[in-house]
């Protein structure tokens, strides 16, 4: 894909575009905020604190001096374009491209989602002096090289506070694996379990990784397979875990992020997690809770046990992947870790894994598949996959990360659209 490179004449002129109303105050503002008691407990338990919301009116709400960091996607973003809130930004963005030269439509695309997630991250670190993780396009979530040049270029923005988010796809492993040996910390998402995360830390070791743990609930609850509790909380406690062995063992330094947090009760069940970033539909509930502070304990060791329908067991459902990482899958990412792995292509990986019998971690899907997930949206139907779960062929974390991507991309189709008619007009 032809883009700017980072140290381009292009690439500079628009670095100084984004950041010329940008007036940072690193270090001064978090005595500003107030303290909250159950935040500072969190704290205290080793859990950083982050808020899931491109709003700043939201995070006005809620932030405190405990909280750290914010984390926006193309989702969130796509709220605040939908608003109407870069209205007067896009067709000067739009001018400033033109004058740089005659991009084409799919250059015009990428640039402006850029521009829009750089502006919206440092307005964040304005205001909150947060870290900021912002999100690349979706169309460079196969693209090794692509996406490694647009995440070289968010950090050359604001190397003091954004953390760049790379999507759970082989690409997108390789290109965090070099990106992290250049030390741009990169906040690996769009994971839903154990196994991709022990893989993902060990290989590519991100700043973070994260399980999207509200989705894998809704999923259960949502396919009447349980009423939907604590799949998504074993899940992230057991990930958890694993990248506390790989710290332990190998000198990393990768956090885990619960992430896509549903309620408040939520919030209480994960206190000793690495990282918790809540939307406000969990963090004010949690806040609000009649719970005393006694209570507020670390859950880092518990093992909770989803309540699953009459003759629904998670093996069979391929609910099992989700938490375990057996002795077998351990030995084959430890062979994937002697392999010349920068000279890996994405194919590479996924031939990899499956010559070591672990083809569901990348399943190769058929278009078929991969329109069927699209349509059933963010939540698959789980009557469309029972057999291949059941087989084994697929694991159910590499469908939900799947179905999550095409979210993903539907999401950035409706900000593109909008934003491409604008200029159009």
């Amino acid at each position: 894909m032809d883009v700017f490179t980072p140290d381009s004449r292009e690439a500079n002129a628009v670095k100084e575009f984004v950041r010329r109303d940008f007036q940072p105050r690193y270090g001064e503002l978090q005595e500003t905020f107030d303290s909250h008691p159950k935040w500072r407990r969190l704290s205290e338990l080793g859990t950083a604190l982050w808020l899931d919301t491109g709003d700043p009116e939201e995070i006005s709400s809620l932030w405190t001096r405990e909280f750290s960091a914010v984390t926006t996607n193309n989702t969130l973003l796509n709220k605040e374009v939908q608003k109407g809130s870069y209205d007067t930004l896009i067709p000067e963005a739009r001018d400033l491209l033109e004058q740089l030269g005659q991009p084409t439509a799919d250059q015009l695309r990428l640039e402006l989602a850029f521009i829009l997630n750089a502006v919206h991250g440092l307005k964040l670190v304005q205001q909150f002096d947060a870290y900021v993780s912002v999100e690349e396009h979706t169309d460079l979530a196969d693209d090794m090289e692509a996406a490694m040049t647009y995440a070289r270029r968010y950090y050359a923005i604001c190397p003091e506070r954004f953390i760049v988010k790379l999507p759970l796809s082989p690409a997108g492993i390789l290109a965090t694996r070099k990106l992290a040996a250049e030390g741009i910390p990169v906040n690996h998402t769009l994971g839903f379990s154990a196994r991709q995360n022990y893989l993902v830390t060990r290989i590519a070791q991100p700043a973070f990784v994260n399980v999207f743990l509200g989705r894998l609930n809704s999923f259960v609850a949502d396919n009447q397979l349980g009423d939907g509790s604590y799949v998504g909380e074993r899940a992230t406690l057991a990930s958890q875990r694993s990248v506390q062995q790989l710290r332990a063992n190998h000198g990393l330094s990768t956090q885990q992020i619960g992430a896509s947090l549903r309620d408040g009760g939520q919030v209480r069940d994960l206190a000793g997690l690495d990282v918790l970033t809540m939307p406000g539909k969990a963090a004010e509930p949690f806040r609000d809770m009649d719970l005393a502070i006694d209570d507020i304990v670390d859950t880092t060791e518990r093992t909770y046990e989803p309540p699953l329908a009459q003759g629904i067991d998670a093996q069979s459902c391929g609910l099992s992947k989700l938490w375990d990482v057996p002795e077998a899958y351990i030995t084959a990412v430890e062979k994937l870790a002697e392999e010349n792995l920068d000279a890996f292509t994405p194919d590479d990986l996924v031939s990899f894994m499956a010559e070591q019998g672990f083809a569901d971690v990348f399943p190769r899907w058929t278009k078929e598949q991969v329109d069927t997930s699209a349509q059933e949206g963010k939540i698959p139907d789980w009557q469309n996959w029972a057999q291949s779960l059941k087989s084994g062929t697929i694991g159910l974390d590499a469908l939900m990360n799947l179905a999550a991507l095409n979210s993903f991309i539907a999401d950035q189709k409706d900000m593109d659209d909008r934003i491409m008619g604008m200029i159009n007009e």
